[in-house]
């Protein structure tokens, strides 16, 4: 792991998503044609994004999963079953000892990787590629970015829905070139707002949740400082005890119908909230960046804030 080229890899995403949109405007996921069940397999970064596709497959009418590839059990091999492992590197242990309970079943498997011929690749029905290319820092961040947009592919190809998938990742990427080339107006802000003793807390809503969870991870990996991950309305039962005590210092990533109910809080004991492409009432400050207003690229590009962030206090700088 090395802090220069994670910063690397992240000043490359534009270019990785406008490639990737060019790609997608050829290919098509290489789905089964009867799917009546989902089983997304992954740890980490990989399982964040899952989830995020779990729920919008529900939404849909479809059983779909996000399971941790350590789990010891989960659904049992089906025709209409369809399983995907993901994993950047291709070689996630306990997504592949979770993998070989379907190789050579019934259940049709479709492995997400970003290496080519890696394990996770024997004895898949499919591969799709995530095309990130290297992450040279050692980090998840270009491929998790990718795995979010692969998975919407997904859904729009299994449901018949959705939207111009292309289109959406030329947004993410002007919105990721956005608030890259305006770092040195927003990051300051940032930098003093969530530098707190007792870490950092990223918030958002469940169809966006990956993005906490990808934020608290990238300040918990890169700078090795305590970070962690809660759901908007599920912050006022678990989370809002530590307003008590703690220098709570929040990056929220609003669109909630409970932000409110958590911001009275926060208000209530002088907590510390900024907020990524959008405003609460009682934030100390909000960075916002182009096409913002719309919740599929906020999906798709509002955690590089807090891997700008993890990134500039990894260098030391």
């Amino acid at each position: 792991m090395n802090p220069e080229l994670f910063q690397a890899d992240l000043e490359a995403k534009p270019a990785a998503l406008t490639d990737l949109a060019a790609w997608l405007d050829k290919e098509r996921p290489p789905l089964p044609e009867r799917v009546r069940r989902v089983v997304f397999l992954g740890m980490g970064s990989s399982r964040y994004a899952a989830g995020v596709a779990a729920l919008r497959l529900r939404a849909r009418g479809f059983d779909a999963y996000a399971e941790y590839g350590s789990a010891a059990a989960t659904f049992p091999a089906g025709p209409e079953t369809l399983v995907v492992p993901i994993s950047a590197t291709g070689g996630s242990r306990e997504t592949l000892d979770a993998l070989a309970r379907y190789v050579g079943g019934p259940s049709p498997v479709v492995a997400l990787t970003n290496v080519p011929d890696s394990a996770i690749t024997e004895g898949a029905d499919a591969v799709i590629p995530m095309l990130a290319g290297e992450e040279r820092g050692g980090v998840a961040c270009r491929t998790f970015q990718h795995t979010l947009i692969h998975l919407l592919a997904m859904e729009s190809e299994l449901t018949g829905a959705g939207r111009d998938l292309p289109s959406l990742v030329r947004l993410a990427a002007e919105a990721t070139s956005d608030l890259l080339e305006r770092r040195e107006q927003w990051l300051p802000l940032a930098l003093d707002l969530l530098d707190g003793p007792n870490g950092v807390y990223a918030i958002a809503p469940a169809e966006r949740m990956s993005s906490a969870e990808q934020s608290a991870l990238m300040v918990r990996e890169g700078p090795r400082r305590p970070a962690d991950a809660c759901e908007s309305g599920d912050w006022s039962h678990v989370d809002v005890y530590l307003t008590k005590t703690l220098s709570y210092r929040a990056l929220l990533f609003p669109g909630s119908a409970y932000d409110a109910q958590a911001m009275d809080w926060v208000r209530q004991r002088g907590s510390t909230v900024l907020t990524v492409g959008g405003h609460v009432e009682g934030e100390r400050g909000s960075i916002r960046y182009a096409h913002d207003e719309d919740p599929d690229v906020a999906l798709l590009t509002e955690t590089l804030v807090a891997e700008l962030v993890a990134a500039h206090w990894w260098r030391g700088a």
